[in-house]
C-alpha cells in the first residue's frame, strides 16, 4: 500500500523541481533491458543522493516515456534516440514538439552487418547481388538496413537476393551458409554474434566514413557508433556503424543542479551497474554525449567538466 501511495504521489508531481525531489522514472517492460537497468539506476541515485527519491516504473517504453516526461507526468524516461528526436521535433507519432532534453546516452545500438570470412564482402556495396537478410519485417534492424542500402544505391528487392528472417533465423542461416550476410540491430557485444563466432569465422562490415556522414545527414536522429576491435572473436578492426541511441531524457524544466547531480552520480558509480546488464559497461562520458537531441544544461555542465564535451 505504501509503495502504491508513493507511486501516486510521484506521478502526480508537476515537475522534478518539487522540494521533496520525488522523481518518477519511466523504464520499459520487465523482459527488456530498460526495466532492470532503470531499476538499478534508481537504486544507485537513491543510495548516493540523500535528497532524491527515484521510483522506477515499468512502462511501454520509448513513445510512452517521451509523452510522460514531455507532459510532466514523469521526471525521467528511457527512450530510443530516434523516438526522442521525433518527440522533440513534434513529428509522427507525436502531435506537437515536446520539451525533452537528454541527460545522457546509456548505450548505442549499432546496425551490425555480419558476414563470414571468405565471402568477399568487405563493404556494404558488396551486398549487391548477394543473399542478404534484412531482418524481420517491420523491425528496427530492417528499418536501418533499408537506410543503408538506399545510401549505397542497392534496391533491397531487385538489387540483391533478399531474405527477411528473424534474428535467430538469420544467425542460423549464416552458420549454415544459406545467406551471405545479415543485418542486426543490438547493443554490443551481442550474444547472437558472439555465439556464431564460436563455430564460424565471423566478419563485421564497416561503413566508409563518407558514407556514414551521408547517412547521418539524411537521418539526423541516428548516431555514429564504433564497435571496437576485439568485441567479437576474429574481428580485429574497429567497425564504423550507423546506430540508434538509448537515452535517459528529462523535461527541459528540470533544475540544472538536479540534472547535474544525477549525471555526476551516475558516472561516478557506473561500475556498480556492470552486473545488471553487459550494456552498462558503455556508461562512460564519451558515449554519454552522443545524443540526437540537446543535452540538458546540467548534463552539459558535467560533461564539460570531465572533458567529454568541448566547444
Amino acid at each position: 500500500m505504501l509503495a502504491a501511495t508513493l507511486l501516486l504521489v510521484t506521478l502526480a508531481l508537476p515537475s522534478a523541481a518539487s522540494a521533496a525531489s520525488f522523481l518518477g522514472f519511466g523504464t520499459g517492460s520487465p523482459g527488456g533491458v530498460y526495466f532492470p537497468l532503470g531499476g538499478a539506476m534508481a537504486d544507485l541515485w537513491n543510495r548516493y543522493l540523500p535528497d532524491v527519491n527515484v521510483t522506477a516504473e515499468s512502462t511501454a517504453a520509448s513513445v510512452e516515456n517521451s509523452r510522460l516526461v514531455g507532459n510532466g507526468d514523469a521526471d525521467l524516461g528511457m527512450v530510443l534516440g530516434s523516438v526522442a528526436y521525433r518527440a522533440y521535433k513534434g513529428e509522427e507519432p507525436f502531435e506537437k514538439p515536446l520539451p525533452l532534453r537528454a541527460l545522457f546516452q546509456m548505450y548505442p545500438a549499432p546496425e551490425h552487418i555480419v558476414t563470414l570470412k571468405g565471402t568477399g564482402i568487405t563493404s556494404a556495396r558488396d551486398l549487391a547481388g548477394r543473399r542478404v537478410s534484412t531482418e524481420a519485417p517491420g523491425s528496427g534492424a530492417e528499418t536501418i538496413a533499408l537506410m543503408i542500402l538506399k545510401a549505397y544505391g542497392i534496391d533491397p528487392d531487385s538489387g540483391m537476393r533478399r531474405a527477411r528472417l528473424s534474428q535467430t533465423e538469420s544467425t542460423g542461416a549464416l552458420r549454415d551458409g544459406v545467406i551471405d550476410a545479415a543485418f542486426f540491430n543490438f547493443a554490443y557485444p551481442a550474444s547472437a554474434v558472439t555465439e556464431l563466432a564460436t563455430t564460424r569465422d565471423v566478419e563485421l562490415v564497416s561503413l566508409e566514413p563518407d558514407m556514414l556522414e551521408k547517412l547521418l545527414e539524411v537521418n539526423p536522429f541516428m548516431v555514429p557508433v564504433t564497435v571496437p576491435a576485439g568485441t567479437y572473436t576474429g574481428v580485429d578492426h574497429d567497425t564504423l556503424a550507423l546506430g540508434d541511441s538509448n537515452l535517459v531524457v528529462v523535461n527541459a524544466d528540470m533544475p540544472e543542479e538536479l540534472a547535474y547531480q544525477l549525471v555526476k552520480t551516475l558516472y561516478e558509480h557506473a561500475s556498480e551497474l556492470f552486473d545488471v546488464h553487459p550494456v552498462a559497461h558503455q556508461l562512460v562520458p564519451e558515449n554519454g554525449v552522443n545524443t540526437p537531441i540537446p543535452l540538458h544544461p546540467g548534463a552539459e555542465r558535467f560533461f564539460r567538466e570531465v572533458g567529454a564535451l568541448h566547444d
